[in-house]
């Protein structure tokens, strides 16, 4: 699906709204809200190299439960 995605969106702007963070990981940049207010943004690696990041503290939550499977 995400292939898909990457495929019809060449050229344009895209919004993607998730709660599965693996899908966000070649998006550039992503952005990070809470509450309407703008939290960080950056790519996938530069939010999870940054400390204090709640992208990188999210991200970590949700690999710990996929690795409990």
């Amino acid at each position: 699906m995400y292939d898909r995605i990457r495929a019809l969106s060449s050229g344009r702007t895209v919004i993607l709204i998730t709660h599965r963070l693996g899908s966000t990981r070649s998006a550039d940049p992503i952005v990070v809200l809470d509450d309407g207010r703008l939290l960080e943004q950056g790519t996938h690696a530069s939010l999870l190299a940054t400390d204090g990041s709640k992208y990188a503290a999210m991200w970590e939550k949700q690999a710990a439960t996929y690795s409990c499977q």
